[in-house]
């Protein structure tokens, strides 16, 4: 799947010829001819959601051990700690799978060599990037206080962002955000780039290779974006998205949201969007983020597929 998306990519964004698209990844004309024909879309197959093991918790608790490991080491939580905060959170395995992976996940990271780390610009041209995260807020949902997950969108030049909230994060909840947020800016970005979530990645490799998971190029692939996975524990790589989180819980989730559902949630969510892009750009003072927006927009590719 990810050969097929970088053909599409190639031949449908860049306008590479299909004769030199087979010489770089030796294959037969005819086999990236019909690479180009596939359009295959996100098929939604599960609709029931099983209940909450590892699998379910990976991405959150991978997120709280590259936060905690740029800290000093007295002020980390122990296993038990994250496996108790995560049981408030819904999980119902066990301890013994939560200390393994905790220990597994450290030995793995002991060593993250420097130089295989990437330079990250600091300007971005318009169209070119955006940043995805989650993040975990509380919300009172029908008179019911509980714990949601919010999908973060960021346009690296504009710095318009778009987030909208969930009861959890699954694979088809990640696909779901990504076709509300494309409609939202009227256009798709080049790149998105993300952490190494479970739901987008299915293994990391040294540097940057990755294996994607092959659902999440489906996405990829019928939006012609390119996947840039961070390097792992290096969160200034999406540092916009990172600072973004932040601002949006003083912003939108303090103090505590309170919505009938989650359509009226997210339909205010995605209105005080647009209102906050009334603020001055950080980096161009002069313009607003959504004057920004305004130059940037028509550089995104147009959502609907091409033929």
């Amino acid at each position: 799947m990810d050969i097929i998306a970088e053909i599409r990519r190639r031949h449908l964004v860049s306008g590479e010829s299909i004769s030199s698209i087979a010489r770089s990844l030796k294959l037969s004309r005819p086999t990236v001819r019909k690479h180009l024909k596939t359009k295959e879309e996100p098929v939604y197959e599960r609709n029931v959601q099983p209940a909450p093991k590892l699998s379910a918790i990976k991405a959150q608790l991978i997120e709280w051990l590259e936060l905690e490991a740029q800290l000093p080491k007295n002020q980390r939580r122990t296993a038990q700690r994250l496996f108790e905060e995560l049981v408030e959170t819904g999980y119902l395995g066990a301890y013994d799978s939560i200390q393994r992976f905790v220990k597994q996940w450290k030995l793995d990271h002991r060593h993250s060599p420097s130089t295989q780390q990437a330079f990250v610009p600091l300007v971005f041209p318009p169209g070119e990037v955006c940043q995805f995260d989650w993040s975990q807020e509380t919300a009172e949902i029908n008179g019911v206080v509980q714990t949601i997950k919010v999908a973060q969108f960021r346009l690296s030049y504009s710095r318009k962002m778009f987030v909208i909230a969930y009861p959890r994060e699954t694979q088809e909840m990640v696909m779901d955000a990504h076709n509300q947020a494309f409609a939202f800016y009227g256009g798709v970005p080049k790149q998105m780039v993300y952490d190494n979530l479970t739901t987008v990645v299915d293994a990391v490799f040294i540097g940057k290779e990755r294996k994607f998971n092959r659902r999440f190029m489906a996405l990829a692939n019928h939006y012609l974006f390119e996947p840039v996975a961070c390097t792992p524990a290096a969160g200034w790589e999406k540092g916009q998205i990172e600072n973004q989180v932040g601002n949006v819980r003083e912003w939108l989730f303090t103090p505590r949201a309170q919505f009938k559902t989650f359509e009226d949630l997210n339909a205010w969510l995605a209105q005080r969007c647009k209102e906050l892009a009334g603020r001055k750009h950080p980096t161009l003072p002069l313009q607003t983020i959504a004057e920004c927006f305004e130059k940037e927009q028509p550089l995104l590719r147009p959502v609907t597929q091409p033929r």
